[in-house]
């Protein structure tokens, strides 16, 4: 790795920057917030990897437990098409592979929420090029893609959901079917959402199975339900007066009626662009006036969910105690903004004759991407970055602001950077095609991608001033294949090599929940709340220094005793190695132990582990411990907390 590199990393993880170097593509640019934001993503990211142990890594939503998890896993599926996506730029293929092994599954609820799960594997496939991860999926797409039978509508063509279940409670569907008296529930209705998704997943399949070979018909009933879904959508959810895409209602009672149009424009109407559903038509891209249009979705400091016309825009209906809980009735969503922005970039990549309209450009790309990136500041906790769940259109300030709420992973960024800003447009073809939409952006430089089994850089300098030539220049290997003095799409021939094999080291020690009988972790002194021992060992490591979302065990202030932190497999287990996560805040009083070593108990008796090589102490990062491989039901970490100072241990792996 460069010194370049390795300053980045340490500039922006600190002690935590040996996890990132090797996994992640370096990116800077002349926007400081576009650039910030980028890797506090990767915070994001990082923080919502939770080890399973032989199960693999998946994505979490919310940094710890929810009620309506999937339980013990704390997996939900509604997001699971952006961690997918942020995850296939990853240089470890680990994280988006396992997840993708497991949230189409056995121990996922895949019908959870609405989705976008096959597209975004086939989205994956289109970066690393690694055909035979992606068609072993192909059986588990397809039961999962026509279990949604149950929630089409075979008169009309298409899917309908209920807004909660597309992960939109509070809509205008959902408020109206109740009179305006609530909206949390009910309101089914054919969505551009939903229909798109199936759209995506069907061509994902199709597309899929014709790389496999020999499923012609296969390839041909899913191309031919895509074909009838992007019809249906097109000629029954566009509606000419608001030049948009919108929902008819499902549901049929003495407030809405089956079938008839919702009042008004809502953001999920751009939905069918992310996945490249509508025709290249002027008719069409008139939508994306709207999206402009302050008095409409152009909120000030994003995008609205529901215009202000609305009646019930932004009434605020649900609560948890006095603090607001979640509405998609006017509120900025990140996951929505996402989803836009994504679909912008498709249309300016892909719609001709929409771009020539001029309705909307590339510098309306940039602008609502740096407007995206501003809204991660949180204004409510002194500026610091910490992206929350919805927002108020008009100041940036997070509305749902509970436990649950810090470094939300509901929502992509880094995928928006790499295949939008950057413009590196992933193709089945051996090609690889750059079209960067980064009009008012001075230079950028995104290196260490791995696309197709090679090391990509895409870099753009407008006068020379920061890289020395001036231009746009693509480099594979190391070396330049294409430049261009101007920003514009170039394509060079690329034939695609196998990427390195994945590793996975399985840790054993992982607690799947505070209630799973083993493993299980128990400390020297009483008194202490059990989920706090759990966390220690649950498979999630993040430092965020947040008092409110503090994860592991934390010990009294050193007093010279040493202390204990135990893990008791259950049964006997070959160990050999450990990951220690310490963290450390001088103004909290946290930091690493004084010493510590690692125990492993032979028969009624506690032994030092044999032959161990411990790793200098690391503050909010990893210290690598191994030993002599040994068989024992139970293993220790003793250590002693500095005077006056605790510790907490954010995570004990063991493997």
């Amino acid at each position: 790795m460069s010194p370049a590199f390795s300053r980045l990393a340490s500039q922006y993880f600190n002690n935590d920057a040996p996890w990132y170097r090797e996994r992640i593509p370096f990116f800077e640019s002349s926007d400081k917030d576009i650039t910030d934001v980028y890797y506090y993503r990767w915070k994001i990211f990082r923080a919502h990897q939770r080890d399973l142990g032989p199960n693999g890594f998946i994505s979490t939503e919310f940094l710890d437990d929810v009620g309506w998890q999937t339980a013990p896993w704390a997996s939900l599926n509604d997001a699971t098409g952006f961690h997918l996506l942020e995850g296939r730029w990853s240089r470890d293929r680990r994280f988006k592979e396992d997840y993708a092994t497991f949230i189409l599954g056995p121990n996922s609820n895949t019908r959870q929420f609405s989705e976008s799960m096959a597209a975004s594997v086939w989205q994956g496939y289109l970066v690393d090029g690694v055909a035979e991860d992606a068609i072993a999926r192909l059986d588990a797409m397809q039961t999962v893609f026509n279990a949604w039978s149950d929630s089409f509508d075979t008169s009309k063509g298409l899917y309908y959901v209920e807004p909660i279940r597309d992960a939109t409670e509070y809509t205008i569907s959902s408020i109206d079917a109740s009179n305006g008296t609530d909206g949390f529930f009910g309101g089914n209705s054919f969505r551009p959402s939903i229909n798109s998704y199936q759209y995506a997943n069907a061509k994902a399949i199709a597309s899929l199975a014709s790389l496999k070979g020999g499923m012609d018909s296969t390839v041909e009933t899913y191309n031919s339900r895509a074909a009838s879904i992007k019809s249906r959508t097109q000629e029954t959810l566009w509606n000419t007066t608001f030049e948009h895409f919108i929902d008819r209602y499902q549901v049929n009672n003495a407030f809405v009626k089956y079938w008839n149009p919702i009042r008004g424009r809502e953001l999920v109407g751009m939905v069918p662009w992310t996945h490249g559903l509508p025709d290249d038509t002027s008719e069409y891209a008139q939508a994306w006036q709207h999206v402009l249009n302050s008095s409409e979705l152009a909120g000030e400091h994003g995008l609205r969910t529901v215009e202000p016309s609305f009646q019930y825009y932004m009434r605020q209906y649900r609560y948890e105690g006095t603090e607001p809980e979640c509405q998609w009735n006017g509120p900025v969503w990140p996951f929505q903004t996402t989803q836009v922005i994504s679909g912008l970039a498709n249309f300016l990549n892909d719609y001709k004759n929409g771009v020539a309209t001029g309705v909307v450009n590339a510098a309306d790309h940039t602008r609502m991407l740096k407007q995206y990136a501003q809204l991660h500041y949180n204004p409510e906790r002194g500026g610091i970055l910490d992206l929350e769940e919805d927002y108020y259109p008009d100041t940036g300030y997070p509305i749902v602001g509970l436990k649950r709420s810090p470094h939300y992973f509901h929502s992509g960024y880094i995928d928006l950077i790499l295949s939008g800003l950057v413009g590196i447009r992933a193709s089945a073809d051996d090609i690889l095609e750059v079209n960067p939409l980064a009009a008012t952006i001075s230079y950028f430089r995104a290196d260490r991608v791995m696309y197709h089994g090679h090391e990509i850089a895409v870099q753009w300098d407008a006068d020379g001033s920061r890289y020395g030539p001036a231009g746009l220049q693509i480099e594979v290997d190391g070396k330049v294949v294409a430049s261009s003095p101007t920003l514009t799409r170039l394509k060079v021939p690329l034939a695609r090599t196998t990427p390195a094999p994945i590793e996975r080291r399985i840790a054993k020690s992982i607690q799947l929940s505070s209630t799973t009988a083993y493993p299980k972790g128990s400390v020297s002194i009483g008194g202490v709340d059990a989920r706090s021992i759990y966390g220690s060992i649950d498979g999630r490591i993040w430092f965020f220094p947040e008092t409110d979302v503090a994860n592991g065990w934390s010990t009294p202030i050193g007093n010279g005793t040493e202390l204990w932190f135990q893990v008791d497999f259950g049964a006997n287990t070959s160990i050999s190695a450990a990951d220690l996560a310490f963290f450390a805040d001088e103004g909290q009083g946290f930091d690493v132990p004084e010493m510590y070593r690692i125990q492993v108990a032979s028969g009624d008796a506690w032994v030092d582990a044999s032959e161990a090589k411990y790793g200098k102490l690391v503050a909010n990062g990893i210290t690598e411990v191994g030993w002599a491989r040994a068989t024992s039901s139970k293993v220790r970490l003793v250590f002693t907390p500095q005077s006056g100072k605790k510790v907490r241990l954010v995570e004990f792996k063991i493997f």
